[in-house]
Parts: C-alpha cells; structure tokens; sequence
C-alpha cells in the first residue's frame, strides 16, 4: 500500500507541476512580468504545490494546527490554479488554431506584391492585430485567474460547510405497508480528520435529529487516513444512536482500509452501532420487514476481499435449516462504491452509495459524469428494475473545498 501511495503522489505531484508550469507561462505572456516578478509568482506556485502535498504527508506523522493551516492554505491556491487552468483551456485551442492557420494558410508574397505596396499594407495589419492580440490574452488570462481564485477561495470558505438535507421518496417494491413512510438518514465520507472535525461533526448531529428518522446508516469513507481517529467516530456513533430506532448501521470506505479497517470497526461497534461486512440483517419481522445487506467496498479486493452479494445473502438468519422468509423480503444494499451498481442491479430494490462527493468541485459541468464508471455520481439512477442513490458526502478529500456538489445528508422515505 506505501508503494501505491508513493506512486500516486509522484504521479500527482508531476501533473500539478506541469499545471502550474502552464498557468505561469500564461501569466508571463498576458502580463509580461518581469523577472522578479516572474520569480513571485514561481514561489507562490511551489508553495502551493510543495505545501499541498508536503503537509498532507506531514500531516500522517505530525498532525497539529499548523500543519493543517499549512494544507488549508496550499490547497485553496493549488485549486485556484487548477480551476484557472481548466478555464484556460479553450483559449489555448484558439492559439493553436491561429498559429496552424497562419503557419500554413499564409499567402506567399510575390513580386507584383511588393511592387504595388501590397506587402507593406499588409504588415501594417500585421502591426494593428498585435495590440488587439495582448488585450484578448489579458482578458482571457485576467479573468481565468478571477474565477479561479474567487471559485477556490468560495469553496474552501463556505462551499464545504453549505450542509443540506435532501429528501428522497424511493418506491420499494415487496415493501410490507407496515413500514410505509420507513425512513434510512443517510450518512457518507465523513472522512474524520484535518478538515472534519467536532464542529462538522455536531451540523451533521443537528441533521439527523431534525430529519427524524427510523434507521441511520453510514457508507463508508468514515474516517480519512489517520487511525488515531478512530475515537472520534466511536463517539460520533454513540452520539448517533439514540436518534433512531433501529441504531446506526455502517459500512466501510477505501478510506477506512487506508486507515486501517480493525480501529474503523472497533470505533463503529464500540459506540453502539452495526458494521456489516458482506453480512445481511432484517429490518422489522418476517412478517412487515426488509433486508438490509452491507457489504465491503470494491477497493479491498486488492486485498483479496471486496464486496460479495452471494456470501452476503447467505448470511441471513435460517430457521429450521431453511432460509428465513427474509430472503422474499426488499433488499436494500449498503455499498460504498456506486460502480458495484452495474453488479447489483437486478439483484436488489435499492443500492445506497457514496464515494463520488458528487464530484466535489464542479464549474459549469461536472467532469465526473465522464470520468466514473457508469456516470453515477449524485442523485437517483435506475438500471435492470433496481434504484441507486449516490449521496455527495459529507467532507471532502483533497482541497478542503466544495464547488456546485454541497455537503448532503440524505433522508431516504421508503413507500409501498
């Protein structure tokens, strides 16, 4: 695992300079700074890129307020600079194509040409389009740069702590009329650490208990790297329980492996709630209940694990030696990963996920629609007569910032 981190931030950290590389070539151009100038800018950038990923690292051995400052800050900078980049974009294709027309569709000029002054004509338009040239390079790099930083800066300060409670009416067929109205308040990527700490955890308290529900379950990406957490969430938890009838139930994240799965349980079922790893439970009775399965995130088959509906099913109370009347009931399955959807689906009424934070930074489109396996990223999806919801978290990985993908606590209202 160390060497697959090690890898990823070698890999991240070449990107981000080549980014930042580009942002300060348009930034020389469009301005024509100086030297000293360029200099500035070259410092702020490496702070940005060396104070992102540095403090991240330092931050898993010597976690403390400044170091947290430290990350805080470097991100926000390095996201302006990336969002800056992203909206540089069309105006780099537009300097290819002017530079391919007039490499290549520039007349010759002959010796008519210049005997009759057509030539001098035309260098004089030459001259006129260098002005207007500058001016539209301004333009575009001044207000990239606007956007980009006022789009970070937003985001870090109050697009990550814009909570909202969404309620979802989901139809569940099998569903007893018994529990008509039976309401799941779902939880995910909390990712308890540098940037989730008490306070985000006491707003998502404050969103349980005011949407009330039956049932509280948590789909994984509980905590964020840092084992030595785990109490955090065990008391999270505790706090939790006494909000809903039927407790708090739980599942794991990749994250949760990252930090160490035992201390994820350990903290989960110490405070009063449920792990379900590949392991089902009954909601209610046999007579007006529903099955609710939770199984292990697609990352751990890495470690030769990961999410197994089969064994999941199997694991459900038998009665005489025979399945127990819960298998004709509606299942709902808990998975972190909404790409297990495309296994599920058929299988189960209603798949509840995470992982995506409904791409967490999102100007004007949002990439991760093209970029995840199945285009799940936030919301309801139907495939093969199965629903999946994929709720946008809570915290945030990477920049501590949220653009158009506000943190969620969602309110599942199941109906007959």
């Amino acid at each position: 695992m160390r060497l697959g981190f090690a890898v990823f931030f070698v890999v991240l950290g070449s990107v981000l300079y080549l980014v930042n590389r580009h942002v300060l070539g348009w930034a020389t151009r469009a301005f024509s700074l100086s030297p000293r100038a360029r200099r500035a800018v070259s410092w702020v950038l490496g702070f940005a890129l060396l104070g992102m990923l540095g403090g991240r690292l330092l931050s898993w051995v010597a976690a403390s307020p400044l170091v947290t400052a430290l990350v805080a800050v470097s991100s926000t900078l390095e996201l302006a600079v990336l969002i800056s980049f992203a909206l540089l974009l069309p105006a780099d294709l537009v300097r290819v194509g002017v530079w391919l027309r007039e490499r290549f569709s520039k007349p010759k000029t002959d010796v008519v040409s210049v005997v009759s002054g057509d030539s001098t004509e035309s260098a004089a338009a030459d001259l006129e389009q260098v002005p207007r040239r500058a001016f539209l390079t301004q333009a575009a790099a001044g207000s990239a740069f606007l956007i980009g930083g006022g789009s970070a800066l937003y985001g870090a300060l109050a697009g990550r702590q814009d909570y909202a409670l969404e309620e979802v009416p989901i139809r569940l067929p099998g569903l007893s009329r018994a529990l008509d109205g039976f309401s799941i308040v779902q939880l995910s990527d909390l990712h308890i650490g540098q940037f989730t700490g008490r306070s985000e955890l006491a707003a998502a308290e404050a969103l349980v208990l005011k949407a009330r529900p039956d049932l509280i379950v948590l789909t994984g990406d509980l905590l964020d790297n840092d084992p030595k957490l785990a109490p955090e969430l065990g008391a999270f938890v505790r706090r939790l329980a006494p909000l809903a009838r039927h407790g708090v139930i739980a599942i794991p994240g990749n994250h949760d492996f990252f930090a160490g799965i035992d201390p994820v349980v350990r903290a989960v079922e110490g405070g009063g709630g449920t792990m379900l790893r590949n392991r089902g439970s009954v909601i209610g009775d046999a007579s007006a209940g529903f099955t609710l399965l939770g199984v292990d995130d697609v990352w751990a088959r890495r470690q030769g694990g990961g999410p197994n509906l089969e064994r999941t099913l199997a694991t459900l109370p038998r009665l005489g030696g025979k399945v127990a009347p819960a298998l004709d009931h509606a299942r709902v399955l808990l998975c972190h990963n909404p790409s297990y959807f495309a296994e599920a689906a058929g299988h189960v009424q209603l798949q509840l996920s995470g992982h995506t934070h409904g791409g967490q930074v999102n100007l004007l489109v949002r990439p991760a629609d093209l970029l995840l396996p199945g285009g799940w990223v936030a919301g309801r999806y139907t495939r093969a007569g199965s629903d999946l919801y994929v709720n946008r978290g809570f915290g945030t990985v990477g920049p501590p910032a949220r653009l158009g993908s506000p943190p969620e606590v969602t309110k599942i209202v199941l109906t007959v």
